[in-house]
């Protein structure tokens, strides 16, 4: 809350109404005060003081003010018979005779004017010192002394420092006139510079105007003549450290005596002193006179004295010091009772200044109510009418100290405008209690007054502590408001408090009185004072400190905090004792420290940062990127980059350049200052190879060098002047994919030739440009296109410019025209007029690789033509690796420079693309970019949470909620699968939260039968490759209250038990009239599957053709190799339904699309099968059984309790027909036949749902299901399928008997499936339905064949066509390889059936394609059974709906 404190000033008093009652403030001040006075014993000494209070004239009846002296804090008594010390009528005190005497000093002190009118207060001038000059004594006087001619002296005269001003030369008794030769010093002494035959005679000093002069004696100086002789240069007088206050003169004095006469300058820190008129002058020979100091003249000064033989030089440091001045002064105040006011004083001075305040002359002693807040300003707290009165502000410091005034005046309630109250007033308010009571605040809560007598009151807030009669107020911050907090009180102190409310009318009346102690406070320790820190190495830094004087109990232990510059992670460590070093510290670097003590009750106080800088050393790295080039013929100038930030160490002084001669162990050396970063080396020898490296030099010492660098200067010095000649000839000659130029140097060879630059292009010259080094006299021009004509020119340049070109053009051969052999490479480039080629060109890299190491980094390697063939580097060249990434598409590229063939680059995003390439840089010289390479990071978890996690209820499902999200903004990969977690309680450990896997490429998802009005938190997490990703934030959702109700064959969330239960109990539970619905619903599935077994046995006898015949021979006599369990009476199923239990479906094209069908990680069920922190367990995830859905209908199936059962359910639209699919069959392994085992597939249809493949007997009958409903199994194929038996027999061991595999069931009634998208559909499936009508209805184009399957393959053989992994792996005794099924879509053309044939192991699998070139049935009939179907199923849904 903000509380207003009503404070009145005197601009407010302007703004007063005429009628106010408010008494104006009164026109006091002092308008002389006194100043510091030196004053003579015996002689009168006058303090000036005189107060303004008014103008008589004006103001006939003003009061007029009573003054009175303190000295020395006391006041004077000034008896009337007193005749030696009196006050004037104006308010000075003059003293008429000084006393002064050894031990009787009875006037000398500080003196302060105080001036007082009765009824209003007392203000107290600035004080002023009474100074009494002693006696003149001379502690040294002159002495006779010799000078040469031109040379300075000095006569000694040390007097009182206070009599210094009173003090006079005189030579043969006569006065000396003082001149810029013959100067007097700050103590007395006399110099005489630059002496003269006229300056010989006797000296005397004098004190006079202290009573009788006071003479020295008497002293000859002499003249002497120059002899010539050398003399060593000696101080006569050093300047000394000196303080002055802004505004003085100063003279700092520097005499120097020695021949040859020494010329003397000043230096103030590093820059030198110039004189200026009115300012500097340099008197005396030497020494410097400053005029009207100011603050910028502070500072060192160094007097330097030097000769042709020697320089000599002597310090001395000047303060400044400044009186204070005031920034803002103190303002008058009005003000109520009970209010908390503040005067505002801001000074400025140096030293700083040091505040105090004077209330009415006395001064001001703070307490709980009178407060001194940052240092200078006056808070007083709880107005009583005692407080009013002047207050003053007096700042001091060495240099002088100055006051200001001002006035407050307590306001009667009812004045400043304020009439009689014209109406009733309020009542008190009621019920004031202390709502909340802390250490150091309260705070108050109250009801309304019961007769308020108006609206919009404001209350006002009175307090005190217990035993003081100083009330506080504290008004609430806006009408209607009941409550305040009362901060700044005391711990563990008792307190009273009233309430008062406020109409238009003014105060009502006062709430009784509330009494509240506040709680005691807990102390834990102060700062720890005096920390000091002191690096001792460059590593280490030492840190002391003392005990906090405050603290209650023994402090335990002191942490250690600190933090490099520049760095927002702060470290810290435990301190024992009162000292602690700091080891493994960054060498000259700067750290912030600060400490914190502990005791019982926690951590203290810490202390104020402190900074130290550690030691510096010798750099740890050599100069970077050094370049050598060659200047002349006797010049070489070296180049070279500091070290790395990180490994100088400290401030870098300068470098050193290490050379010798060829391959000579004798070094020359050079040294450079610090920022000098290049040095041209001379000198040397013509036609010479000389070697460099260079070191980083600190104050410590040199740094490791640089690798050598070798550069061979000119045999002759050539003209720069202009720009090359034209070259003198150039040769062309075309290749299919390339041009080999060749040329020869300008005839002039006197001009500088720093190269070579190639122009090239279809018809124009100047498409591409490339540079070359000027040894070089060929060049083969490669990537060009065949059959096409290029220009080609050639320009000799240097640091002039270009110069002149030549122009060539040639037609590369055409593709099949191979190079004529006879044709010797060697006489093209070893003609008469072609010098010996140099065989190193600077070309660009090669070969570059991008070698991926893990999700952050990639190495690039490359190789350099230009080296020899060990690729060793010998000179001074370096490469740049650039790279960038195309996402986003504005990403700009990096650099980074190395000095080898490979590079590691660092900090990439994770899988993310990346290119590179590389250029060679020697010298001036750079190659063009390389070809580039290209490298993806690997994947690593997701970084980031899935966002903006959203959580909506559906309609008329009150159970059901749908809960929808975005990917995270760091996947750091494909997304292959989402966990939702949700539990009713937020703080719940994570394995007790309820899971529901997700597969990656959905972004929403349903649960269903959650309890009505509970709150329900909600995490999700992302899975990649690699592994699990952080949760999002929880986010609530509360179910509604009402329970939705209707049909219950509406569309309803699914019950949760019951179809595929493991034991194959009914699922159906409820009400009777329920059971009897669900005998009505099993009979009529009953009675249609029959009708849809005797249709399929019907079409399947039908088969007539040859063709069809010699294909079903072929199945039975691969099936004759099986045995399945059972009686061997039991009749096989029509051929419709024949091994549907042991074949899987796969995939054989591989799907474009992000996610493609049953290609998801496996995703764990329930929370116990998963660490969602721990990516280390994805692997783990494979090895237990998981329940996992894909794609789900909208009826999809989920609880907060753990599932017992699910029901799949698979619906087809009518007006949906399926796409043509390619399938691939395998076997199925089991060990068991009494159970089944589902797989979901999905229907091309905007409706998921599941496609199930039944593992039972060889028999169909109506209980071939684990629950009585009736199952359909439809294929809709292109071809029928069939297998072609290898053509080599299968070993004996391939071929097990035949036998029905069936599946473990997941004991919780888990299943696997996949997802197609829309793109994806299916177009076979087997439906089961349990309550719900069948509403699938397929019109397929093609005949229903069935599946023959040859003997099954080993137990791990999984289809290389099928890039999934196992949704299911079982560990055990019984090892189970179970296959999803799905189906891919190639179009509605007729492709051939691709269909893979297991073998036994170590068998090459064999695959044909067989094309079925006619069908058993034409369309139309096919169609006219499909319809004869679709009556039936119209017919059960009319029976159901009944």
């Amino acid at each position: 809350l903000t509380y207003c404190h009503c404070l009145i000033t005197t601009n407010e008093l302007q703004s007063s109404s005429p009628g106010t009652a408010a008494r104006p403030f009164s026109p006091f001040w002092f308008s002389v005060e006194p100043w510091d006075t030196l004053a003579v014993r015996g002689a009168p000494a006058l303090l000036n003081c005189s107060a303004h209070s008014g103008d008589p004239a004006s103001e006939p009846t003003a009061p007029q003010a009573r003054v009175e002296w303190k000295k020395d804090g006391t006041f004077l008594s000034l008896a009337p018979d007193d005749g030696r010390r009196r006050v004037l009528p104006d308010g000075s005190l003059l003293i008429s005779s000084v006393v002064h005497s050894k031990h009787n000093k009875p006037d000398e002190g500080t003196y302060q004017c105080v001036a007082t009118i009765d009824s209003l207060g007392t203000i107290a001038s600035r004080t002023a010192r009474l100074t009494v000059a002693g006696m003149p004594r001379f502690s040294s006087q002159p002495t006779a002394a010799s000078i040469r001619l031109g040379d300075s002296q000095v006569l000694a005269c040390d007097v009182n420092p206070d009599l210094v001003p009173l003090a006079r030369w005189e030579r043969e008794r006569e006065p000396l006139e003082l001149s810029s030769r013959l100067v007097q010093l700050p103590n007395g002494a006399l110099v005489v510079s630059n002496a003269s035959e006229a300056d010989a005679g006797l000296y005397r000093c004098m004190v006079e105007n202290a009573g009788p002069a006071k003479t020295s004696e008497e002293a000859q100086l002499t003249i002497l003549p120059e002899t010539g002789e050398e003399r060593e240069l000696e101080f006569l007088v050093e300047p000394l450290p000196v303080t002055k206050v802004v505004g003085a003169s100063l003279l700092l004095p520097c005499v120097v005596t020695g021949y040859p006469a020494p010329y003397v300058r000043w230096m103030v820190g590093d820059k030198l002193v110039e004189e200026s008129e009115g300012k500097l002058e340099l008197v005396g020979g030497g020494s410097l006179l400053i005029y009207n100091l100011t603050e910028e003249d502070a500072g060192v000064y160094s007097c330097m004295a030097d000769n042709t033989n020697n320089t000599i030089e002597a310090k001395a440091e000047l303060t400044v010091q400044v009186p204070p001045e005031f920034l803002k002064r103190p303002a008058n105040i009005y003000a109520h009772e009970s209010m908390d006011i503040m005067f505002q004083c801001e000074v400025t001075g140096s030293p700083a200044p040091t505040v105090k305040w004077v209330k009415n002359g006395d001064a001001v002693i703070p307490s709980d109510y009178f407060k001194i807040i940052n240092e200078h300003n006056l808070q007083v707290l709880g107005l009583v009418k005692s407080d009013e009165g002047f207050y003053q502000c007096l700042a001091e410091n060495d240099a002088g100290n100055v006051q200001s005034s001002a006035q407050l005046i307590i306001l009667e309630h009812g004045s400043r405008g304020v009439a009689n109250p014209t109406g009733p007033t309020p009542s008190a308010p009621r019920d004031v209690v202390a709502s909340l009571v802390s250490t150091r605040f309260i705070k108050l809560t109250w009801r309304p007054p019961a007769e308020p007598n108006g609206e919009d009151l404001t209350y006002s807030v009175y307090f005190n502590q217990e035993g003081t009669n100083r009330e506080r107020i504290l008004n609430t911050s806006r009408p209607g408001e009941m409550q305040v907090t009362i901060q700044n009180l005391m711990p563990d102190s008792k307190y009273k408090f009233r309430v008062v409310a406020h109409n238009k009318n003014g105060l009502g009346e006062s709430s009784a009185v509330l009494k509240v102690a506040t709680q005691g406070e807990v102390q834990v320790p102060g700062p720890a004072p005096n920390l000091q820190a002191v690096s001792t190495t460059p590593t280490s830094v030492t840190l002391s400190w003392d005990t906090p004087l405050t603290g209650n109990g023994d402090v335990l232990t002191y942490k250690v905090y600190y933090m490099e510059k520049g760095l927002d992670l702060e470290q810290d460590i435990d301190a024992g004792a009162l000292s602690y070093t700091l080891m493994g510290l960054k060498k000259f670097t700067e750290y912030s420290i600060r400490v914190v003590a502990f005791n019982k009750h926690g951590p203290g106080v810490s202390t104020a940062d402190i900074t130290v800088t550690t030691l510096s050393d010798v750099p740890s790295a050599p100069p970077q990127n050094l370049t050598v080039e060659v200047h002349n013929s006797k010049s070489i100038m070296v180049r070279w980059q500091p070290p790395p930030p990180g490994a100088q160490n400290g401030e870098i002084t300068g470098y050193k350049i290490r050379y010798r001669k060829g391959t000579r162990k004798s070094e020359a050396a050079e040294t450079t200052g610090g920022t000098q970063l290049f040095q041209l080396i001379d000198g040397l020898e013509r036609g010479t190879e000389y070697t460099f490296r260079v070191s980083a030099i600190t104050v410590n010492g040199s740094g490791p060098a640089t690798e050598w660098s070798t550069a061979e200067t000119f045999e002759s010095d050539l003209d720069e002047s202009r720009v090359p000649d034209i070259p003198s000839s150039l040769h062309v000659r075309p290749l299919v994919n390339s041009i080999v130029v060749s040329w020869t140097p300008p005839e002039n060879q006197d001009m500088v030739v720093r190269g070579y630059t190639i122009g090239y292009g279809i018809g124009s010259p100047h498409a591409q440009t490339i540079k070359v080094d000027y040894k070089q006299r060929y060049y083969s021009i490669e990537n060009l296109d065949p059959s096409s004509h290029y220009v080609i020119t050639l320009k000799a340049f240097n640091n002039m410019g270009e110069g002149i070109p030549v122009y060539e053009s040639a037609i590369t051969r055409p593709q099949s025209d191979p190079i004529d052999p006879d044709v010797d490479l060697y006489e093209l480039f070893h003609a008469p007029y072609t010098p010996v080629p140099d065989p190193t060109p600077m070309l660009p890299p090669v070969g570059v690789q991008a070698s991926v190491l893990s999700h952050d980094t990639i190495k690039v390697t490359w190789a350099d033509n230009s080296l020899p063939k060990n690729q060793k580097i010998t000179d001074a060249r370096y490469y740049t690796v650039r790279w960038k990434t195309n996402i986003p598409a504005n990403t700009k590229l990096k650099t980074a420079n190395t000095t080898n063939l490979s590079h590691m680059v660092t900090g990439l995003k994770p899988n993310t693309l990346y290119e590179f390439s590389v250029m060679v840089t020697k010298g001036r010289r750079t190659s063009t970019w390389s070809m580039t390479a290209q490298g993806t990071t690997f994947e690593t978890i997701p970084s980031s949470s899935p966002k903006d996690v959203t959580v909506v209820s559906k309609e008329l499902k009150p159970r059901t909620i749908i809960v929808n999200w975005q990917p995270p903004s760091e996947a750091n990969g494909k997304i292959t699968g989402y966990i939702i977690y949700y539990s009713t309680d937020v703080n719940a450990e994570v394995h007790d939260w309820v899971i529901e896997p997700v597969v990656g490429n959905r972004l929403t998802h349903q649960i269903q039968e959650l309890t009505l009005d509970t709150t329900y938190y909600f995490k999700i997490q992302a899975r990649n490759s690699k592994g699990m990703g952080p949760m999002s934030e929880a986010v609530h959702f509360r179910t509604p209250k009402s329970k939705w109700g209707g049909n219950p064959w509406s569309n309803q969330p699914p019950l949760d038990h019951g179809f595929g239960s493991p034991h194959g109990k009914p699922g159906i539970t409820g009400s009777g009239d329920n059971h009897i619905l669900v005998i009505v619903v099993i009979i009529s599935v009953g009675a249609f599957t029959i009708i849809v077994v005797v249709v399929g046995a019907f079409l399947c006898t039908r088969r007539t053709t040859s063709h069809q015949k010699k294909k079903r021979a072929a199945s039975k006599s691969s099936n004759s190799s099986h045995k399945y369990k059972g009686n061997s009476k039991d009749l096989k199923p029509p051929d419709l339904w024949i091994h549907h239990e042991r074949l899987e479906l796969k995939p054989i094209d591989k799907s474009p699309e992000p996610n493609p069908v049953m290609t998801d990680t496996p995703i764990p069920r329930t929370s116990q099968d998963i660490n969602p922190v721990d990516p280390s367990l994805d692997n783990s995830l494979l090895q237990r059984r998981n329940s996992y859905r894909g794609h789900e209908s909208e009826d999809s199936i989920s609880a907060l309790a753990g599932r017992r059962g699910m029901r799949p359910k698979m619906m087809m639209p009518f007006d949906t027909q399926p796409p043509q699919p390619v399938i691939s069959a395998h076997p199925i392994h089991s060990l068991d036949n009494h159970h089944h085992h589902y797989h979901t597939g999905s229907l091309a249809s905007p409706t998921r749902s599941y496609l199930h493949h039944h593992q039972g007997s060889a028999h169909l009958r109506p209980h071939a299901c684990a629950t009585p409903i009736s199952c359909l199994d439809m294929v809709g194929s292109t071809e029928s399928v069939r297998n072609t038996p290898s053509t080599e027999p299968l070993p004996p061991q391939a071929q097990p008997p035949c036998q029905a595999e069936h599946q473990h069931p997941d004991p919780e009634g888990s299943y696997q499936g996949s997802t197609a998208t829309d793109d994806e559909p299916s177009a076979s499936g087997s439906y089961c339905s349990a309550g719900q009508p069948p509403t699938a209805h397929v019109r397929p184009t093609h005949p229903l064949k069935s599946f023959a399957v040859p003997a099954n393959p080993a137990a791990n053989f999984e289809s290389p066509a099928l890039p999934s992994t196992p949704l299911l792996t079982q560990t055990g005794p019984q090892l189970h390889s179970v296959k999803t099924a799905s189906i891919g879509t190639l179009g509605r053309v007729r492709p051939p059936m691709p269909v893979t044939v297991p073998s036994a192991p170590d068998v090459p699998e064999t695959s044909k394609m067989l094309e079925d070139v006619d069908s058993s049935y034409e369309p139309d009939e096919l169609t006219e059974e499909m319809a004869h179907l679709e009556d039936l199923m119209k017919d059960l849904n009319a029976i159901t709906t009944a």
